[in-house]
């Protein structure tokens, strides 16, 4: 069920909060999905997703409910998720949220650029813009803690048909 935004309505205390929350434990996630439903055979998908401990999950439920926008569940492996998907609402977030943060800079300004593009519509973009998610992409995953195999540059390009 999606909400209606209210993003601006925090105080700088709530702002500051959830902004260390994400600095700690928390994901800027700008993805490239294959998808076999559509003309181009791919999408792109735009997250924010905060972690806490299931025992300890009231957190993401009063997060949830303060920006008014994102989902919870529950996974098998006794963490709670809070994620924000969507390039509008992630951009919001991120904005909102940009002034209080420390360790993710780098990805929320990568990710509001690519977002801000995106939300132009994925048929009406330009190679140039393009280029620019692309190039959104490499910096948010290089910056990122994760461990499995990430895409490189080259092979998000040949995803998009943009291969020389």
């Amino acid at each position: 069920m999606k909400k209606v935004n209210t993003v601006g309505s925090l105080l700088n205390t709530e702002k500051a909060y959830i902004a260390g929350f994400l600095d700690g434990d928390g994901s800027i996630m700008l993805q490239l999905k294959r998808r076999g439903d559509t003309s181009r055979g791919y999408r792109f998908m735009a997250t924010i997703c905060f972690y806490q401990d299931t025992r300890h999950d009231k957190t993401l439920y009063w997060m949830c409910d303060a920006l008014n926008v994102g989902y919870l569940s529950r996974r098998n492996d006794g963490m709670t998720e809070l994620r924000i998907n969507g390039f509008t609402e992630v951009r919001e977030v991120l904005e909102l949220l940009q002034p209080y943060l420390r360790f993710k800079m780098l990805q929320t300004e990568a990710m509001i650029r690519a977002c801000s593009i995106l939300e132009i519509g994925i048929r009406k973009l330009s190679k140039d813009q393009l280029l620019q998610i692309v190039d959104a992409m490499i910096i948010i995953q290089s910056e990122n803690y994760k461990s499995h195999r990430k895409k490189s540059r080259d092979e998000i390009l040949k995803m998009l048909n943009m291969t020389p």
